[in-house]
């Protein structure tokens, strides 16, 4: 499923508290003053950018620390592979751990949705002949691309798998994360791989949201956000911490990777 909005869509769902932090403002009035900026600057985009989402909803069961995904959206079973923290401390969690085994399980326990979101590419470029507007464009396509994985998951959510359906957050509880399940990025600490893009590039063709992908799996236009969405109620966030020998050459034979690219993508 593919969804275009205007500027007006999402712009309530921007988390403000990440553009300041961008122009390491502090000062509660220098904030609302640069806030103010940019919804005027946003004002002025209005249908003349827009933000846009892919989303995919399909069947899925776990194989260890994998995930097997399958949709009609694509030929056959696909195998999303994922590390599990391994430090003494931790809770040993893996990203697999909130998806049931093929067999067992709810309907929710046994679905997953993947999807990424994108800014214009333009809005980012067009602004070159002013160096501080360009700044402020940059900063706020990365907003509106964060803001639009917060629309979609919503409407994920409420309507297009519908497991929440009643739902009736705030945007400040939206922002503290009160919804049930989670929404795990690409190159975040429960997903450090940004090479995933490459399997989610497969699955959900990317480009028709405009995103293409450098070599290392980072996303172009920078303003945009892949990742999946979880609905297990038990399902949190993590960091997966450091990682082993041991997983790496699992993990590498996992994904089909030389031990190498592995290290290179993981940066270990």
């Amino acid at each position: 499923m593919i969804l275009h909005y205007d500027i007006a869509d999402v712009a309530s769902y921007i988390n403000w508290t990440y553009f300041y932090f961008a122009w390491q403002l502090k000062d509660p009035d220098e904030q609302q003053r640069l806030r103010a900026e940019a919804e005027r600057l946003l004002a002025d985009c209005e249908g003349t950018y827009h933000t846009h989402a892919i989303v995919e909803l399909a069947d899925a069961y776990s194989d260890g620390d994998d995930i097997v995904v399958s949709s009609t959206a694509w030929q056959g079973p696909r195998r999303l592979p994922f590390l599990r923290q391994q430090q003494a401390d931790s809770d040993h969690l893996c990203l697999a751990d909130f998806i049931a085994p093929e067999g067992y399980g709810s309907p929710i326990g046994n679905r997953l949705a993947l999807f990424a979101t994108s800014t214009d590419g333009a809005m980012a470029t067009d602004f070159d002949a002013d160096p501080y507007r360009k700044l402020m464009a940059q900063l706020l396509a990365d907003r509106l691309a964060e803001a639009t994985a917060e629309r979609l998951h919503q409407q994920v959510r409420r309507q297009i798998w519908g497991y929440a359906p009643g739902e009736q957050l705030t945007i400040a509880e939206l922002h503290r994360e009160q919804f049930q399940g989670i929404r795990p990025a690409v190159g975040y600490p429960s997903l450090p791989d940004a090479s995933m893009n490459f399997l989610l590039d497969e699955l959900l063709h990317l480009s028709q949201i405009g995103i293409n992908l450098t070599e290392s799996g980072a996303m172009r236009p920078h303003a945009s956000v892949s990742g999946l969405m979880l609905a297990h109620p038990a399902a949190r966030y993590f960091s997966i911490g450091p990682i082993g020998a041991d997983q790496l050459a699992d993990y590498a034979r996992r994904r089909g990777l030389t031990l190498a690219d592995a290290r290179r993508f993981l940066n270990v």
